[in-house]
């Protein structure tokens, strides 16, 4: 094995550098090393990047937290997993023994950490993980449809909430990567209308593709009045603010004993809220943070077929490019970008 690999590592303020850094090894007994096959660019990475940050990160460390690949090595301890065997990384990794942890929230983990953000993650040709964030998946599954199990797992998250019933109508407020992967799993759930709104043609033009029945340039009409008028008046039983800031359209959107999900985060954003609503109308408001256990059932989504993520892919692209990838994120021209390290 060669002892360098390029790696796409977060300088700080912005900064990131494609370089030749070291290949790690491993040196727990619970260490895989992973030869990664694919990793996607996420709206994470493209915060850590703004000036100044929209979300923290380590400097010096390798990012890429949403990534799929093949064990090529096991510390003496591992036992779940062996050389070949392919792999996704759930890279969020709790402590296990917080107070959060222990009542069975550990998305809610107060000694939190994350591959690819804090410690060296998937934007390199090798990465060493922990046993424990490590899911097997078939060897059949290509690794297109394989490196959207972490952004998956997190939607799942949000729709075991709401229990979609077949026939139900819903908005998606936000039509990015996770706005349209929740128009996927609606579909394949059965979703009876799906409205989804935006700013950017292009965004609503692929949510048009992936079979949305409305969509709404809210730069230039009515999400509120398209709604009613889509609904017959009544508004839609699940609306999902993908944004972080939305919740007021939300509440309007919603119908008399709707469902309302709250996944996209803005810590700026202070929107006013007319409460009289959401107990008039007796809506139910959730919010949902990574998913809990989700990663075997996104896992399952994928390998059975149902929903195809791979079809929010515009760009894929060797890791010496992954600027370019990134810069196209930035500019409105692409959904997702995938890496091929």
């Amino acid at each position: 094995m060669e002892k360098t690999m390029l790696a796409a590592v977060f300088e700080g303020q912005g900064k990131l550098s494609v370089r030749e850094v070291p290949v790690p090894q491993v040196k727990n007994p619970d260490d895989v090393l992973l030869e990664v096959e694919a990793a996607g660019v996420c709206g994470t990475d493209l915060h850590i990047l703004e000036v100044p940050p929209g979300h923290p990160a380590t400097p010096g460390a390798i990012l890429g937290h949403e990534y799929v690949g093949r064990v090529l090595e096991t510390g003496s301890a591992v036992t779940t997993v062996q050389p070949g065997d392919r792999v996704v990384v759930a890279p969020n990794l709790y402590c296990g023994i917080c107070g959060p942890c222990t009542s069975g929230r550990p998305n809610q983990c107060e000694h939190f950490t994350t591959l690819g953000i804090y410690l060296d993650g998937g934007f390199a040709k090798y990465n060493v993980a922990p046993e424990r964030a490590l899911f097997k998946v078939a060897q059949t599954l290509p690794p297109e449809e394989a490196v959207y199990v972490e952004l998956l797992s997190c939607i799942v998250g949000g729709t075991e909430k709401v229990r979609l019933q077949p026939g139900e109508t819903v908005a998606i407020l936000g039509a990015g990567p996770v706005g349209l992967m929740f128009e996927l799993v609606f579909k394949a759930a059965g979703a009876g209308k799906i409205i989804m709104t935006d700013i950017a043609p292009y965004r609503l033009d692929y949510a048009r593709k992936l079979g949305a029945d409305v969509v709404v340039n809210v730069k230039h009409e009515d999400p509120v009045a398209l709604t009613r008028e889509a609904t017959d008046g009544r508004g839609v039983d699940v609306v999902v603010d993908a944004v972080g800031s939305l919740l007021p359209q939300a509440i309007e959107q919603a119908a008399v004993g709707g469902k309302i999900v709250l996944f996209g985060m803005n810590q700026q954003a202070y929107p006013q809220v007319h409460q009289f609503d959401i107990t008039r109308k007796e809506l139910t408001v959730m919010g949902t943070y990574i998913g809990i256990n989700t990663f075997p059932k996104a896992i399952r989504m994928l390998e059975s077929g149902v929903v195809k993520p791979s079809a929010l892919t515009t760009h894929t692209l060797p890791l010496a490019r992954i600027l370019e990838g990134i810069a196209a994120l930035r500019a409105g021209e692409g959904i997702k970008v995938v890496i091929k390290p």
